[in-house]
């Protein structure tokens, strides 16, 4: 136990945040922006969906809201009902529990929507490929535009595939 308080008095062991005034993220993020209203008009609202991930990847989506990237600033905001929707963002293997559910996520997903599958396990399985509990990956119950590569993708990472999606290059 004494060895537990001595290593976390050291600080935290996450990652170093961003620079407050990253002028590469801000870029990226207004880029992003940018893109969503000349494609819709608006800004874009993304519906995160956990298919039965680890939770590394949400870890880092959440990231994306938080005080050193704040995408609210660039018109970028995640919805609570997939009727309000643009993109799905998926992430985790497709578990058979969650199979349904995400199906009738897609379904309920107003047109025109994108689903984007961030992380190596929502592109086909990743590590839980092959388990009885897994269907795969996001592609094998909804259509997907783009898979956004990583275990888990970093935040810039994610904008990155976010402008890709929006410029229409996958």
């Amino acid at each position: 136990m004494r060895k537990i308080l001595l290593e976390s008095l050291k600080g935290p062991l996450t990652e170093p945040a961003p620079p407050a005034d990253d002028p590469e993220l801000a870029a990226l993020a207004a880029e992003v922006a940018e893109a969503a209203r000349r494609r819709l008009g608006r800004s874009l609202s993304i519906r995160q969906v956990d298919a039965g991930s680890c939770n590394g990847c949400e870890l880092e989506i959440h990231a994306l809201g938080n005080a050193f990237y704040d995408l609210e600033r660039f018109g970028l905001r995640f919805v609570a009902s997939p009727r309000h929707a643009d993109v799905l963002l998926v992430t985790g293997p497709v578990t058979r529990n969650m199979q349904g559910a995400l199906l009738r996520t897609y379904q309920a997903t107003p047109a025109p929507k994108w689903v984007v599958a961030a992380g190596a396990c929502a592109l086909d399985g990743g590590l839980f490929a092959g388990s009885y509990a897994c269907v795969g990956g996001v592609s094998a119950v909804v259509p997907v535009d783009l898979h956004i590569p990583g275990c888990p993708p970093s935040p810039a990472t994610l904008l990155r595939g976010l402008l890709a999606l929006m410029r229409g290059s996958r």
